[in-house]
C-alpha cells in the first residue's frame, strides 16, 4: 500500500497542476480588439439610423412649422376655433381639429380596447389551441387590409346605413359590443364570488346560479339601452361615430397581438403556482396574470391609439370634414375634421402658394402630431418602467 500511495502521489500532483494559458501574440491581440471595436460601431450605427430618421423629420417639420409660429403665435393656433385658410384676412384657428381629433380617437379606444382585450384574454388564457390558432391570424388580417379600402366601406356603407337607419345600426352595435363584454363579466364575477365555498359541489352550484342571474341581469341592461339607442335618429352617415368604429376596428389588431403576446409572455409558471394555491381560473386571470403583464397591455392600448390618431384616409373620406367643435363636445353624432384630414385635404390648395401662413400652419399640425406621438411613447416607456420596477420590488 505504502508503494502504490508512493507511485500515486506524482500522478495526482501532475494531473492537479494548472495548465498554462493561451497566450496570443501581441498582433493577435491588437486584431481581435480592432475587430470588436469596429463590429460595436457597426452595430451602434446600424441602431441609430431609426434616431437619426426621427431627429431629420422633426428637424424638416420644425424648420418649415416655425413660420407660422412667429408670424402669428401659439395663441391663436391652440385657442381660436375660426379655421378659413382663404379669407381676408385668413384665421388659423386649430382647437375644432384638435378636438376631433381627441373625439375621434377616443371613439375609437373605446371600441378596440374593451374587444381587444376581452379578445387577447380569451385566446391566451380561455379557448382551446385549436380555436386559438384559427382565429388569431383571422384577427390579424385585419392589418393587412388598406386604410382607403377601410375609407370606401365607411364611405359607401357605413354612411348611408347610419343615416337610414342610425337607430338601429347603433342598437346593433351595442348588442355586439355590450353582451359579450358583460356575459364575459358575469361568468368571472360568479367564479369570483363562489371562490369562498369550502366544497367543491357548493361552489359549483353557486358559480351556476350567480353566473345565469347575472348573465340575466347584462342582457336586460343591454336590451333597456338597446331599445333607447334605436330610437336615435342620425341627421348624417359621414360623422364621428362612423369613423370612431371603423378606426377602432384598424387599431384591433394592434391591442389583440400585443396583448396576447404580453399575457403569453407572464409565463405558464404563475398561472400554475396560482392554481397550486387553490385559486379558480377567474381569480387567476384577474389578481396574477392580468396584473403581471399590465405593462405589455398598457403599451398595447397606447400603441393602438396612435395607430388611431395617425390614420389619415379613413377621417378624410368618412369624418364629415366640418371645422368644428361638436356641442356637446363628446357628441359623436355630427361631423367633425382631424389634423391628419386637414392636412392631407389641404396641402394640395396650399403647394401654389408656398411661404405662406397657410403653407406653414400645415407644418405646424404635423409638428404637433410628432409631439403627440413623442409623448406617447414616453408614456408607453414610463408605465414599463414602472411595472419592471414594480415586479423587481424596487
Amino acid at each position: 500500500m505504502g508503494w502504490l500511495r508512493n507511485n500515486a502521489e506524482p500522478l495526482f500532483e501532475a494531473s492537479a497542476r494548472p495548465r498554462p494559458a493561451l497566450v496570443l501574440s501581441g498582433r493577435a491581440a491588437w486584431g481581435r480588439r480592432l475587430a470588436a471595436l469596429a463590429g460595436r460601431a457597426l452595430l451602434g450605427g446600424v441602431a441609430s439610423v431609426s434616431l437619426l430618421a426621427v431627429l431629420f423629420i422633426f428637424v424638416f417639420v420644425g424648420r418649415d412649422a416655425w413660420p407660422f409660429f412667429r408670424s402669428r403665435g401659439v395663441v391663436e393656433f391652440l385657442t381660436s376655433v375660426r379655421w378659413y385658410p382663404v379669407a381676408d384676412p385668413p384665421e388659423f384657428g386649430c382647437l375644432p381639429m384638435f378636438m376631433g381629433t381627441a373625439l375621434v380617437t377616443l371613439g375609437a379606444m373605446a371600441v378596440a380596447v374593451p374587444v381587444g382585450l376581452a379578445a387577447a384574454v380569451g385566446l391566451s388564457d380561455i379557448l382551446p389551441f385549436g380555436a386559438r390558432q384559427a382565429l388569431k391570424p383571422v384577427v390579424e388580417i385585419l392589418a393587412a387590409i388598406p386604410s382607403v379600402a377601410y375609407g370606401f366601406f365607411a364611405l359607401v356603407v357605413l354612411a348611408p346605413a347610419l343615416q337610414r337607419n342610425g337607430g338601429r345600426c347603433l342598437a346593433a352595435a351595442w348588442w355586439a359590443v355590450a353582451a359579450p363584454l358583460l356575459l364575459l363579466g358575469a361568468v368571472v364575477l360568479s367564479d369570483v364570488l363562489s371562490g369562498w365555498l369550502p366544497s367543491a359541489r357548493a361552489r359549483a352550484a353557486a358559480r351556476w346560479t350567480l353566473g345565469l342571474g347575472l348573465a340575466a341581469a347584462a342582457l336586460w341592461g343591454v336590451a333597456r339601452v338597446g331599445a333607447a339607442l334605436a330610437a336615435v335618429q342620425l341627421p348624417s352617415g359621414t360623422n364621428a361615430l362612423n369613423v370612431s368604429f371603423v378606426l377602432g376596428l384598424m387599431a384591433l389588431p394592434t391591442v389583440v397581438s400585443v396583448s396576447e403576446d404580453a399575457l403569453q409572455a407572464v409565463g405558464r409558471e404563475l398561472r400554475e403556482g396560482s392554481y397550486a394555491l387553490g385559486a379558480t381560473r377567474a381569480e387567476t386571470l384577474c389578481r396574477a396574470v392580468i396584473p403581471a403583464a399590465s405593462s405589455g397591455l398598457g403599451a398595447a392600448v397606447i400603441l393602438g391609439m396612435m395607430r388611431a390618431i395617425g390614420e389619415t384616409m379613413v377621417v378624410w373620406m368618412a369624418s364629415g370634414n366640418a371645422a368644428q367643435i361638436p356641442r356637446p363636445w363628446y357628441n359623436i353624432l355630427q361631423p367633425v375634421r382631424t389634423l391628419t384630414a386637414t392636412i392631407a385635404g389641404d396641402m394640395g390648395e396650399a403647394d401654389h402658394v408656398t411661404g405662406s401662413d397657410r403653407y406653414h400652419v400645415l407644418f405646424a399640425m404635423g409638428l404637433s402630431l410628432l409631439a403627440i406621438a413623442f409623448l406617447c411613447n414616453a408614456a408607453s416607456e414610463a408605465v414599463v418602467r414602472r411595472q419592471r420596477r414594480r415586479l423587481r420590488g424596487a
